[in-house]
């Protein structure tokens, strides 16, 4: 009797049965031949088709419950799907087995050549993390490609949230782990997800150590996330989905089109009527004001402090002069004039561009190219 080669197997047939006595494995497979012999010619016997190989070895389990028998059949097949399916059917027709009745019921007929595919992928994608081939490889490589991006996301933090590479200066921050792979998929690596609209711990903390964007949903929601965010963390900048759409389904090129239209926090507010009105274009004399910087300068000397004040020059809020710039972005109050016991480092001069600051007062000041906020020596 001819053997089935494992590597011919393209159809594996599982059928449960059920006899009303005690049966034992032969009269089983007795019953197969015995009982769907001549139903369908000559060329589909079940013992010609095995001696030529076309199905093979038929497996049997079985346990005695109660005094019956119960159990499954696996038929092995090499002939294509419809003639493994003819074959299936087949065993139905079978009422006994051995002395006693007996009902046979086909469960599925599995293509285990999937289970190959399936190999193919998960392998070809541990393969491809130490090269990419440049090649097209059709459809196949382009998944492949795009689930081996998403492998590469990990746990930050005690709370464990979903990131990717956060080794550069600038993060963007998103909602969820779906909008995380998604920005994976599409190379955007310097991502980390929020895991819903919770503010973590870790992003806070994360803002005092990075740049970061918050990346939010085009919808009602979106803007729910960044008004708690802002409110919480440090943020530079906010990106915005197009109208409508969420992060996690947007395509690539819609990602870098949000991404490059992202504006800063004050202006974020303006746009969405977060800031007061007549406060987008302040008027300030600047004689006044450097008059009235100098005065609160006097106030401050020697205290490393630092003075922020609206544009009646009242005094909005005091911090330490370390805290300037991360005060100020977080800062809900329009700033007009900073004014600083110390030296006013480069970031704090970008700090105060990107809120939109008329007047800023230092002992001195870092290099910054084309700074918009007019600086005052003291």
């Amino acid at each position: 009797m001819a053997k089935i080669s494992p590597v011919s197997i393209k159809y594996m047939i599982h059928a449960n049965f059920r006899a009303e006595g005690p049966v034992e494995k032969p009269d089983v497979i007795g019953a197969i031949f015995g009982q769907t012999e001549g139903l369908l010619g000559a060329e589909m016997e079940m013992r010609e088709l095995q001696k030529d190989g076309k199905i093979g070895r038929i497996e049997v389990e079985l346990e005695i419950v109660d005094g019956k028998s119960v159990g499954e059949i696996k038929v092995p097949s090499a002939l294509d799907k419809s003639e493994t399916t003819i074959i299936a059917a087949t065993l139905e027709t079978i009422d006994r087995i051995g002395p006693t009745e007996a009902i046979v019921e086909i469960t599925k007929v599995e293509d285990v050549r999937g289970n190959k595919r399936d190999y193919i992928i998960q392998r070809a994608k541990k393969l491809l993390e130490g090269i990419e081939s440049s090649s097209d490889m059709g459809e196949m490589a382009k998944t492949l490609k795009d689930e081996s991006r998403a492998d590469k996301i990990q746990e930050y933090g005690e709370e464990r949230l979903p990131a990717g590479d956060l080794s550069g200066n600038e993060v963007i921050v998103v909602e969820g782990r779906a909008d995380v792979v998604n920005l994976l998929k599409n190379r955007i690596n310097n991502v980390i997800g929020m895991m819903g609209v919770r503010m973590p711990r870790e992003i806070s903390k994360l803002g005092n150590e990075k740049e970061l964007t918050l990346f939010v949903d085009g919808d009602r929601g979106g803007k729910l996330i960044a008004n708690n965010v802002i409110n919480n963390a440090k943020i530079v900048y906010i990106a915005v989905a197009p109208d409508g759409k969420e992060v996690e389904e947007l395509e690539g090129k819609e990602i870098l089109q949000s991404l490059r239209k992202k504006v800063s926090v004050n202006e974020y507010l303006r746009r969405n009527g977060r800031l007061d009105e007549g406060e987008e274009n302040i008027e300030i004399d600047p004689i006044e004001a450097k008059r009235v910087m100098k005065e609160k300068y006097k106030e401050i000397e020697g205290s490393k402090k630092a003075l922020f004040l609206d544009s009646g020059f009242a005094i909005a809020r005091e911090v330490s002069s370390r805290e300037v710039s991360s005060a100020l972005r977080k800062s809900r109050k329009q700033i007009a004039v900073v004014i600083i016991d110390g030296i006013a480092p480069g970031a704090v001069i970008e700090a105060c561009d990107e809120k939109g600051v008329k007047f800023l007062g230092a002992k001195n000041f870092s290099s910054v190219k084309d700074a918009k906020v007019e600086l005052i020596s003291l």
